[in-house]
């Protein structure tokens, strides 16, 4: 049945006459009497009858006024629900993430999550190798993501993309190197260096191309990993030198220093991508707002 009509017939139970009726919905009285006719159709049976010049309920237009007033409660209901759902963050919403961005970020803002009640995170770490993290977003409603910058692909799907941070990468050294108590590092420095490398086309590798186009020498690789923790192992036995994110190296008391390198553009960026559907969830908004406070965390304590 028509959920109008149903509010038309209980309009009529409470106030009694179809003028009535049609002053109060702004209606004419042919109007509504007309869609309490086809209101009777859809019951099947007669739902008014004449009483002097005007009409009255039957039985069976009572009981479905009665009903009708159930309907509307559980409309106004629903609405209040909702409209407290949409200014609220609740619900789960469901996060992916690189190893070292979730090492990261990860713990900050699970307890910052945990402070807004109802407002549940289900996180997952992804295989770094992953070739575009944007192919990643029909299946989470949160990607972290970590990139040279703003990928083509991004903009080609019409992604909501959110900056977190930039991180620095540093040139992670034994603590007995030679070069240990310098406080930076150039790309002319580190010719002949052997090198503990990352995948080809992470951004930890175009670092070494980089390096390679500044001083017109190739690099040498002795070993690439995808584990950063193998590298730091590696690099403080003394087995090579390596690039590393500053915010994720224990570089205290773990074999190895890190050092800035100067003339290249040696960061990696850290963002947040997601459809821009689940963007406008007000639970994906608060979690993504958690992100960007905790990333402003991490920045502030590494820049202190």
């Amino acid at each position: 049945m028509d959920v109008n009509r149903l509010e038309l017939l209980r309009e009529l139970s409470e106030r009694g006459s179809l003028t009535a009726v049609a002053a109060a919905t702004n209606r004419t009285i042919s109007a509504v009497s007309q869609q309490i006719k086809l209101l009777e159709r859809e019951a099947g049976l007669p739902l008014t009858e004449r009483s002097g010049r005007g009409i009255v309920l039957t039985s069976s237009g009572r009981m479905l006024a009665e009903t009708a007033k159930d309907v509307a409660v559980a409309l106004e209901r629903a609405d209040a629900l909702w409209a407290e759902f949409a200014k609220s963050p609740r619900g789960e919403v469901t996060l992916t993430t690189f190893p070292t961005g979730g090492k990261m970020l990860l713990p900050g803002v699970l307890a910052k999550v945990a402070e807004t009640q109802g407002l549940t995170i289900t996180a997952s770490d992804q295989d770094p190798l992953f070739p575009d993290f944007a192919d990643l977003t029909p299946d989470y409603d949160i990607v972290i993501a970590d990139s040279p910058g703003m990928l083509p692909s991004w903009r080609e799907r019409g992604l909501t993309v959110v900056k977190l941070l930039e991180e620095p990468l540093d040139v992670a050294l034994p603590e007995n190197h030679e070069f240990a108590s310098r406080e930076s590092l150039s790309a002319e420095d580190l010719i002949g260096q052997t090198w503990i490398g990352a995948p080809i086309g992470f951004p930890n590798d175009n670092i070494l191309h980089q390096l390679e186009t500044v001083t017109g020498v190739p690099v040498v690789i002795g070993q690439r990993f995808l584990d950063n923790g193998i590298v730091e192992a590696l690099v403080a036995a003394g087995h090579g030198i390596a690039i590393l994110p500053r915010f994720t190296t224990r570089s205290e008391g773990n074999g190895l220093i890190t050092r800035p390198l100067t003339g290249i553009r040696a960061r990696r960026q850290i963002s947040v991508l997601m459809r821009s559907d689940r963007a406008e969830r007000p639970s994906v908004r608060q979690v993504v707002e958690a992100l960007r406070e905790v990333a402003r965390e991490v920045a502030e304590q590494h820049a202190s």
